[in-house]
């Protein structure tokens, strides 16, 4: 007999713990107007596992959840996983033969859509929200048992979003998203019982997920937002007046290019207190935007992975004074980089970065190769590269597998993608590799730049000439609306490599 008195980590337990403490307290709330107090999303979470004992559902079954944000989400998600059942959270958008191909993979017993989404004929039973949902939820009487859960057991499976190659699933325990939904809470300032969160990411990724849920675990207010658009966000922050906010990248730039009036009519009018951003790295000219249009003190860069959870979270005394780094090593993380030879990276030297924490994921769903090559002696690599200054602050300077070979030479892109982004006018920039007869890979550029900007192709070669050693400077270079990028807001270079392609055929 365990005399210990300790519990497992389960994000329901959390969750139940605030029903218990203020049983009326708003814990969902969502931009159409509906709410849930604790304890009314305690009795959803019930309702959830009496639905999956109605399936014969118990500890190590996959339910597939496949809608947009929504406040059925957080309760499904958390229901069926303090049952031990296994949530597959899947981007809706979606095709039918691309959710097949992930069903094969994680078997799921039983779906959960939105009735947007468009499911495979051949598929599992499925349940679509609305209607249908709550009919099951009031028609399910089979009593439900909670078992006795192990924390580092796996509760969700995010697939990655396949950027380049086809998704994996990254499987999450308990106990990493307790521990780092804690360690949210101390570092960001904006996760206690007194805070209220806005929620824009899609909750089928992993940091969308993540950034929902840490308010409810901790006991504060979830509000989701389901609009992006600069307007509508603006004036969702003067009417919820949460204290904390995550964004990507991708939001910011819808934001600063709204109409200069649109910025003018919502400029202060906010209670703020922190922005997340996270998904990729922000340019050092749009961390000034946010910080002229929100105030100083509040925009964190922060850097992970589903696989790692967060890494590193720069801080916004530091943010402006080191504008290319994405910080220090985040709470409980080890940080470490690493060159080809396995040997450690000097201060200034690129490596691939390694790290270690209570966050980490379980490895990957029915890929053992790959889940060996990302968890290497309980080190975790995404494959990243890395350099880090003296003060330990770190830079992210490419992905490895992006690196482009031309010429016999190592080229990492980012580097090229630094210079073009500090020209005047640039919104951003990323480069590809495209084979070559000649050189193995010649370098693609894809620049954005502000419609009124005078930027052209001759200055931004001379720049890079000007900067970069000769066989870095970009042989093709063409001009876009906007990068591609998938909802989660990581850019998707494979859609490039495509394009550089079809310019090459032309």
């Amino acid at each position: 007999m365990d005399f210990s008195g300790y519990m497992p980590l389960t994000i329901g337990r959390g969750i139940r713990c605030s029903a218990t403490a203020d049983r009326d307290k708003l814990a969902l709330v969502d931009s159409a107007g509906r709410q849930r107090s604790y304890s009314e999303l305690a009795a959803r979470m019930d309702a959830v596992g009496r639905l999956s004992a109605e399936h014969s559902l118990g500890k190590g079954d996959v339910v597939a959840l496949i809608a947009p944000n929504c406040i059925e989400y957080a309760e499904i998600v958390v229901g069926l996983s303090e049952r031990g059942v296994v949530v597959a959270t899947l981007n809706p958008a979606l095709s039918p033969d691309e959710l097949s191909r992930i069903f094969d993979d994680c078997r799921p017993r039983l779906v959960i859509a939105a009735a947007s989404v468009e499911l495979p004929a051949d598929g599992p039973v499925a349940i679509r929200l609305g209607d249908e949902f709550e009919s099951a939820l009031a028609n399910a009487q089979e009593e439900c048992d909670f078992p006795e859960l192990d924390e580092r057991e796996t509760f969700a499976i995010a697939y990655t979003s396949g950027t380049t190659g086809a998704p994996k699933g990254v499987l999450l325990s308990h106990r990493s998203r307790c521990l780092m939904f804690s360690a949210m809470a101390s570092e960001y300032g904006c996760f206690g019982r007194d805070d209220h969160f806005l929620a824009l990411a899609p909750m089928c990724h992993g940091a969308g997920l993540a950034f929902a849920l840490a308010p409810l675990y901790n006991g504060g207010r979830c509000t989701l937002q389901y609009s992006f658009e600069p307007e509508a966000l603006l004036s969702a922050l003067e009417r919820f007046a949460p204290s904390g906010i995550f964004v990507v990248p991708t939001h910011l730039h819808r934001l600063f290019s709204a109409p200069a009036d649109v910025l003018e009519r919502y400029r202060g009018r906010h209670s703020l207190r922190t922005i997340i951003s996270n998904a990729a790295a922000l340019s050092p000219s749009l961390k000034q935007a946010a910080v002229d249009y929100f105030g100083t003190g509040l925009l964190h860069e922060t850097y992970g992975s589903t696989e790692a959870g967060i890494v590193t979270n720069i801080r916004p005394a530091s943010l402006l004074h080191k504008p290319r780094s994405v910080g220090p090593a985040f709470a409980n993380m080890e940080i470490e980089l690493r060159k080809d030879n396995g040997e450690p990276a000097g201060a200034g030297q690129p490596g691939e970065l390694f790290c270690r924490s209570p966050f980490s994921f379980n490895g990957y769903l029915n890929r053992p190769d790959e889940t060996r090559a990302a968890l290497v002696n309980g080190w975790v690599t995404v494959g990243d590269i890395a350099v880090a200054d003296n003060e330990g602050y770190v830079t992210i300077t490419d992905r490895k597998k992006d690196m482009v070979v031309t010429g016999g030479m190592n080229v990492y892109p980012r580097e090229i993608e630094t210079v073009i982004e500090g020209l005047s006018g640039v919104v951003e920039c990323a480069v590809v590799g495209v084979p070559d007869e000649e050189w193995g890979e010649r370098l693609h550029a894809f620049v954005v730049a502000r419609p009124d900007a005078d930027v052209t192709h001759d200055g931004i070669v001379d720049l890079c000439r000007a900067k970069l050693a000769a066989y870095k400077v970009p042989k093709e270079l063409a001009f876009i609306d906007a990068l591609p990028r998938n909802a989660a807001g990581k850019l998707i270079k494979r859609e490039l490599k495509t394009l550089a392609a079809r310019a090459a055929a032309d």
